[in-house]
């Protein structure tokens, strides 16, 4: 008989859904608002990803100190989603880029916050060999939402709101994230349990003994983040090849659908294929695709590629999550701590660092210096991927 999923693991696959629900009603809007609106340029979007990551990178350390100890986990989990609650909706009355940029490292702070114990608990109550499709469900609830959020956004633009409004209107699916929230960790506090390290595994350092190194795998995913577009960019980039903006949450919404679908594939793959194979895959994608974007030329390539682009996350989200959950063994907050944490600060130093690229020379210049070093990681990968496996 299949085994199946605990309920904990389907409730905070609805809480994902709903948050990302609330979350990516703003998102899309942010290069619009911000250069639009607001009057700023690639760097500043460069510089809001970054900043962000950073931020949920520095608090996601200590968080997962702090959720190695199972009571703390719950209290951090529905804290950290009321902040995002709380936040992102301000973002409409704000006047100026840097205002921005501010709630949304906020916002940020609170996912870093939520983000290690959250994933803990997944991985604690989940059985070893079915933990790529448990992280494959959440992350394809979390993509659900991000569908979802779009088209409202969509459809409140194409009816006459601003993008003001439609920002504000982000409070009401918000609400409900915190209801089940507190539903999912009430839900699984007598279902955690410790998972023995994985025979033949080496351990991830803890966030308190950073000075280690890196096992190979992290050190890998942690170059994937660094040279991987911020998602901002690409957007702007498709805009800069015609899409409208009053489209852009439809084309977010639509490349959600591929990231969804592709997460429970992911998730699957991971698991019969190991995580190792399907990053690996995940990657090539992703640099062939950034090759594309740069010399792309229309709308309609914009919308191919952009959906494209939502393989890359279906087919490396899961299988990192579930690599981690292995070498993080007994200390599963710290192991997902240092995950989010280093994996977060790559993300702010390519992301400046690629909008400064933008902004200076151009799009085609930043996706295909991106590229170059997706096809570098490629090939490094197999290399590293046997002292891993």
């Amino acid at each position: 008989m299949t085994a199946r999923l605990p309920r904990q693991v389907k409730l905070f696959g609805a809480v994902s859904l709903l948050n990302d629900f609330a979350s990516e009603m703003i998102y899309p809007l942010l290069p619009a608002f911000i250069t639009g609106v607001l009057g700023a340029g690639p760097q500043a979007l460069g510089a809001l990803d970054g900043a962000a990551e950073f931020a949920a990178a520095f608090v996601k350390l200590g968080a997962g100190r702090l959720a190695d100890r199972v009571p703390r986990r719950g209290p951090m989990i529905v804290l950290g989603y009321f902040v995002a609650v709380v936040v992102r909706p301000i973002i409409a009355v704000t006047g100026a880029a840097w205002q921005v940029i501010g709630l949304r490292v906020v916002d940020r702070l609170g996912k870093g916050l939520r983000t290690p114990p959250r994933d803990a608990m997944i991985a604690d109550v989940t059985p070893a060999e079915l933990r790529g499709r448990a992280f494959g469900l959440q992350r394809g609830m979390d993509h659900a939402g991000a569908v979802l959020g779009p088209i409202l956004a969509w459809w409140l633009l194409a009816s006459g709101a601003n993008l003001r409004s439609v920002i504000a209107a982000s409070i009401v699916p918000g609400v409900l994230v915190l209801v089940l929230a507190v539903w999912a960790v009430e839900d699984g506090r007598s279902r955690q349990k410790s998972v023995e390290v994985a025979p033949g595994t080496k351990p991830l350092p803890t966030s308190t003994d950073l000075y280690r190194p890196l096992p190979p795998p992290l050190l890998a995913i942690s170059l994937f983040y660094l040279l991987r577009m911020p998602d901002t960019l690409i957007i702007l980039r498709s805009q800069e090849l015609g899409v409208p903006v009053a489209v852009v949450p439809l084309l977010w919404a639509a490349v959600h659908v591929v990231r969804s679908s592709s997460s429970f594939l992911g998730g699957a793959a991971t698991d019969r294929l190991g995580p190792v194979r399907t990053m690996w895959a995940g990657w090539l994608v992703y640099a062939l695709l950034a090759v594309g974007m740069a010399r792309a030329g229309t709308a309609a390539a914009a919308w191919g590629l952009f959906l494209a682009f939502g393989l890359v996350a279906g087919l490396t989200e899961s299988p990192e999550r579930a690599l981690v959950a292995r070498l993080a063994g007994d200390r599963q907050g710290s192991g997902f701590g240092v995950y989010h944490g280093v994996t977060g600060f790559a993300a702010l130093v390519g992301g400046v660092a690629l909008g400064a690229v933008f902004q200076a020379y151009g799009a085609g210049p930043a996706f295909l210096t991106s590229a170059v070093g997706g096809i570098a990681l490629v090939v490094v990968w197999p290399v590293l991927g046997r002292r891993a496996a």
